[in-house]
C-alpha cells in the first residue's frame, strides 16, 4: 500500500506538501504569546529581514518605533528580539526589572567565541564572580587613584609626541589613539605598555580594529540568524572567529610567560591577581585559565575599543567646528596654562571643557542599542508579556537624541550640558549603561577622556586637510565609530 501511495504522488504533489508542512512548522514555532509586543509583518523563515537596514540600524528600528511604539518585537531567522525606548521602558528593564534582564543572550557568533565565559558574555554565578573580582582588581592597581592618573598622564604625553611627530601633516589618527589607549589597560593587565613603533603590537591592534569591524557586518549578523548554515559558508563571519583565535594566542603568551615567573606572594598584575585566584580555588569551576583569557580580552577591546572611538569622534568634531575647539583651548589655556599637564582635578573647574566631552559622547552615541540582555524568566512588562529567553535591547539612541530633553538633539551643541555657565547633568545621558551589568570601566574611561582630551587641545588645532571635507557619518562595528579620516594636528 505504501509503495502503490509514494509511486502515485507525482514530485509536484511532494513539494507542495512540503512546503505547506515547513510553512505550518514555522507559523507554529513563531506564534506569539498573549500580549506580546507588537511589531511589523513577518516573512516565513527569515523574519524581519527584509526591513532590515544594515548600513543604518537606528533609522530602521526608529521607523519601526514610530509606528508600534516604544516597545515592538522583531525577529531575523530564528533569534527573535524586543527593543525598548525612551526613559520609562529603559529603567523599567535595567532597573526596576534588572534582576529579571540580566542575563546575557546566547549569540551564536559569541557562542562560538568564548563559550560564554569572561566578564560581557558570561551569566550567573559565574558573572558575578568574574565582575566582582575585576572590579576590586581594578581598583587595587590605581582605578580611582593618583597611580593610575599619572600612568594616563605619562601615555598623554607619549601621545603628544607622536602626534608633534607629523609636524602638522594629515595623518590618520586611529592607530597612534588606539596604542594609547590600549597602553592603559596593557599597564594593568600584562603590567608593561607598547612602544608605537612595537610591529607585533601595531599588528595586534589592526586585529582588533578588523575583529571589531567585521563584528557587526551583514554575514556576522546573518551568521547570528542562520547558525547552522552560514557555518558552512565562507565570508568575513570567518575572519572574524580566525581573528579572535588569533588575539586569545596573544594573550595566552602574556598568561604562559606570567607563569613561568609567577610568585604566588606578589602580584604585579591582573595576570597575576588571577593566577592567585586559579590557586586558590580548588572546584576549578569559577577561577580557570580560559576564563583567564576571555576576561582579559574583553578587557582589553572593551579598554580600547570605547574610549579610543570617542576620541576619534572629540578630534573630527573639534575640526569640524573651530569655534568650539577655541573656546576649549581658551579655558585650558587660562586653567592649565601650557607649562604642565593637564590634570584629573582640574576638571570642576573646566565646565565647557566637561560639556564638550559629554556632548561628544552624546552626539557620537558609539553603543546605540547598548549591550544586549535576555529575560530569565517570564516577565511583565508594562502590561507586555516578554518569555523567558527573549533577547531584549536598550535603545539608549531614544534617549540621546530624545527631543524634549535636549534643546537641538541633532546639533553639537555643549550648550546641552551647561546651565548658567556651569556643567549640568542630564539622566537621559547613559553611554556607560545603568543597572548591575553597567560599564564597569567607567571610571577609567571617563578619566582618560577628560586627560587625553585636554591633553592633545591643550598642544594641537585640529583642522581638515586642504580640500577635504571632514563626513560625520558613522560606521558600525562593536561600536559606532567615525569612518576612517586623516586630520593635520597643527602645533599651537
Amino acid at each position: 500500500m505504501l509503495r502503490f501511495l509514494w509511486e502515485g504522488i507525482s514530485f509536484q504533489v511532494l513539494l507542495v506538501f512540503l512546503v505547506v508542512f515547513l510553512l505550518v512548522a514555522d507559523y507554529m514555532k513563531r506564534r506569539k504569546p498573549k500580549n506580546y509586543p507588537p511589531g511589523p509583518f513577518a516573512l516565513p523563515f527569515v523574519g524581519h529581514l527584509h526591513l532590515m537596514n544594515f548600513k543604518n540600524p537606528l533609522k530602521a528600528v526608529d521607523k519601526i518605533t514610530e509606528k508600534y511604539g516604544d516597545i515592538i518585537s522583531t525577529q531575523v531567522g530564528g533569534m527573535s528580539f524586543v527593543f525598548v525606548s525612551g526613559m520609562r521602558m529603559i529603567k523599567e528593564v535595567l532597573v526596576n526589572h534588572g534582576e529579571d534582564f540580566i542575563d546575557r543572550p546566547d549569540i551564536p557568533i559569541n557562542r562560538e567565541i568564548f563559550n560564554d565565559m569572561g566578564l560581557i558574555s558570561s551569566n550567573g554565578y559565574l558573572w558575578k564572580q568574574q565582575r566582582r573580582f575585576t572590579l576590586t582588581t581594578l581598583r587595587n592597581f590605581g582605578l580611582g587613584k593618583r597611580s593610575l592618573e599619572e600612568r594616563i598622564q605619562e601615555e598623554c604625553g607619549y601621545l603628544v609626541d607622536v602626534f608633534m611627530d607629523e609636524q602638522g601633516n594629515p595623518f590618520n589618527p586611529l592607530f597612534k589613539i588606539n596604542n594609547a589607549v590600549s597602553n592603559i589597560i596593557c599597564s594593568i593587565l600584562f603590567g608593561n605598555r607598547f612602544d608605537y613603533h612595537d610591529e607585533n603590537f601595531q599588528k595586534l591592534l589592526q586585529l582588533i580594529d578588523e575583529t571589531t569591524s567585521l563584528q557587526a557586518n551583514v554575514m556576522s549578523q546573518l551568521y547570528n540568524s542562520f547558525p547552522s548554515i552560514m557555518k558552512y559558508l565562507p565570508g568575513s563571519h570567518q575572519t572574524v572567529f580566525k581573528n579572535w583565535k588569533l588575539l586569545k594566542s596573544f594573550v595566552k603568551e602574556k598568561v604562559d610567560k606570567h607563569k613561568e615567573d609567577w610568585n604566588p606572594s606578589e602580584s604585579r598584575d591582573f595576570i597575576d591577581s588571577y593566577l592567585q585566584e586559579i590557586a586558590k580555588d580548588n572546584s576549578g569551576s569559577i577561577f580557570q585559565e580560559e576564563n583567564l583569557l576571555a576576561c582579559a580580552v574583553d578587557l582589553l577591546i572593551a579598554g580600547t575599543e570605547t574610549t579610543s572611538t570617542t576620541i576619534r569622534w572629540a578630534i573630527l568634531y573639534m575640526a569640524k567646528y573651530p569655534e568650539i575647539q577655541a573656546r576649549v583651548q581658551a579655558e585650558i589655556d587660562t586653567v592649565i596654562g601650557q607649562a604642565r599637564q593637564p590634570a584629573l582635578e582640574d576638571r570642576d573647574k573646566m565646565p565647557y571643557t566637561n560639556a564638550v566631552i559629554h556632548e561628544v559622547q552624546r552626539k557620537g552615541n558609539i553603543v546605540p542599542f547598548n549591550v544586549p540582555r535576555m529575560a530569565v524568566k517570564d516577565t511583565d512588562l508594562c502590561g507586555f508579556h516578554i518569555p523567558k529567553g527573549t533577547v531584549v535591547l536598550t535603545n539608549l539612541t531614544s534617549l540621546m537624541f530624545d527631543k524634549n530633553e535636549w534643546e537641538t538633539p541633532e546639533t553639537f551643541n555643549p550648550g546641552h550640558f551647561l546651565k548658567d555657565g556651569q556643567f549640568r547633568k542630564s539622566e537621559y545621558f547613559l553611554p556607560f549603561s545603568i543597572g548591575k551589568r553597567a560599564c564597569l570601566g567607567e571610571v577609567l574611561a571617563r578619566t582618560e577622556l577628560f586627560l587625553f582630551f585636554t591633553a592633545l587641545l591643550q598642544k594641537f588645532t585640529f583642522q581638515a586637510p586642504p580640500n577635504t571635507t571632514l563626513s560625520l557619518e558613522y560606521q558600525l562595528g562593536i561600536t559606532a565609530g567615525p569612518r576612517p579620516y586623516k586630520i593635520c594636528a597643527v602645533p599651537r
